[in-house]
């Protein structure tokens, strides 16, 4: 049974990483597109151009969606009962390492002080694998581009600056300019602790788009008027929506995590093959 379990999730995880890296998610291009047709700005139209020029030709020839392949997060619903086995977590790995030779990937893992690259994109806690219970066996592949990883970012923050956040994540926005290849997704965390926040940031990623709450419409409003656009070189839209996730914290603190996505907004789900793994 292990073993049936580790080759269900490495398939799931193989095909979750293959639709992420080649396709966008239908609720992100449809934001995307929304934003090209409603750009006043030449330059940023050719932009948007550029982009769905690019995104036409990675369907077309099978190829990643941007040469910046990502570290790997995944998130995996599991059945309530199912058991919570090793055989998952080492499913996953097998999969990154087969997706990184068959689609192929880019090798992005490496060790933090040595710099010597796995070249297989697995490693000391590569992938992340996040498990929870769901109602449904589902692998869900999140690859995520350095450029906008980097200009992520986590505060800790009074409860007196409540009001400041919106002010916050738009100074982050400002600072980061055109280097994480606007136009944005922002995931916002807000609450827990100093490490929940950015996990609750990178969630949010995950969220439909196409139902922006007031005060994620604010700071969405308030970003795009910083006019940075697609790829910094200015225009209407830097942020193409924002989303956040909220859990409750201390009292006396008020952790905010910003977690920055660029364009290549890529995340898929897959279901694994459960049959003949239950009675």
């Amino acid at each position: 049974m292990t073993e049936l379990i580790r080759r269900r999730v490495a398939d799931a995880a193989f095909e979750a990483i293959r639709l992420a890296e080649l396709e966008l998610p239908g609720d992100y291009l449809a934001a995307l597109k929304n934003a090209r047709s409603l750009e006043s700005r030449d330059v940023a139209q050719r932009e948007y151009e550029n982009i769905f020029e690019n995104l036409s030709d990675a369907k077309r020839l099978s190829v990643s969606i941007c040469q910046d392949t990502g570290m790997h997060i995944f998130y995996v619903t599991v059945p309530e009962g199912f058991p919570m086995t090793r055989a998952i977590s080492d499913g996953i790995r097998d999969g990154v390492i087969r997706a990184t030779k068959e689609i192929p990937l880019r090798p992005n893992a490496v060790d933090p002080l040595t710099r010597k690259n796995s070249g297989d994109n697995v490693g000391v806690g590569a992938p992340a694998v996040h498990i929870s219970i769901g109602d449904k066996f589902t692998v869900t592949a999140m690859p995520k581009g350095g450029g906008s990883e980097n200009m992520s970012r986590m505060y800790m923050l009074l409860p007196s600056q409540t009001g400041d956040i919106k002010k916050i994540v738009t100074q982050t926005v400002l600072e980061a300019g055109g280097r994480p290849c606007p136009p944005l997704v922002l995931g916002i965390g807000i609450g827990g602790t100093f490490d929940s926040a950015p996990a609750l940031a990178k969630e949010a990623l995950l969220l439909p788009l196409d139902n922006m709450d007031e005060f994620e419409r604010e700071i969405c409003d308030s970003v795009n008027r910083l006019g940075i656009g697609p790829m910094g070189l200015g225009g209407d839209t830097t942020c193409i929506a924002v989303k956040v996730k909220k859990a409750h914290c201390h009292t006396a603190s008020l952790p905010l995590a910003v977690n920055i996505q660029c364009w290549v907004n890529r995340h898929a789900t897959v279901e694994v093959d459960t049959e003949g793994m239950f009675p």
